[in-house]
């Protein structure tokens, strides 16, 4: 039997094994010009195999870099454009640096400080009152997805109390959403069937 973990690994799979073939087979052709016309026919038939990169500014550029890679940069034809060298090819991306903010409450995420900034900002009592609900409704929702356990309203408004440096203060009495509004549990399916 042959399988495909002991033959040669492809270089581009989205091509197919038999592309492959056709660019090795035409590596093996001595006349120049033979090769060339056999290079644009391998061209044509990656562009059919491969329709959405038409969409692609520069198309046949990457179809011709992508038949230089096949090859293993080998195959000596005249390309219509520049192909990059090997080396190009085998440098890694540069890592784009992750920016990390400290947030006091991972569970509550870094938009609640920012609302909680806003909110501290509102000058209209009634305003401010209203926002604050809204946070610590969300924060319970948030701290909820985290942690399927019932957290306590007390624990939320403290928390709220605590981000905001004792700015947004809501009163102890204040009650929050209940768990069952906030989760979503899966609906149960009909288990029986009808006839």
């Amino acid at each position: 039997m042959d399988y495909n973990t002991d033959r040669n690994k492809l270089v581009l799979p989205e091509y197919g094994r038999n592309i492959h073939k056709m660019v090795d087979h035409i590596c093996t052709i001595e006349d120049r010009e033979e090769r060339n016309k056999a290079a644009r026919t391998i061209i044509n038939i990656m562009g059919n195999l491969n329709p959405h990169l038409r969409d692609i500014n520069d198309f046949k550029h990457k179809l011709w870099d992508h038949l230089a890679l096949i090859s293993d940069f080998k195959l000596d034809i005249d390309y219509p454009y520049e192909i990059p060298e090997a080396s190009h090819f085998l440098e890694k991306p540069k890592l784009i640096p992750y920016i990390e903010y400290p947030i006091r409450y991972k569970h509550y995420g870094k938009i609640i400080e920012l609302m909680i900034k806003e909110a501290i900002k509102l000058e209209d009592a009634e305003k401010k009152s209203a926002f604050s609900l809204m946070i610590a409704n969300h924060m319970k929702r948030s701290y909820l997805t985290w942690n399927r356990n019932v957290v306590s309203d007390e624990n939320i408004l403290n928390d709220l109390k605590d981000l905001s440096g004792g700015v947004l203060e809501l009163p102890k009495d204040t009650k929050l959403f209940e768990p069952k509004d906030i989760l979503v549990s899966p609906k149960k399916k009909n288990k029986q069937r009808k006839k």
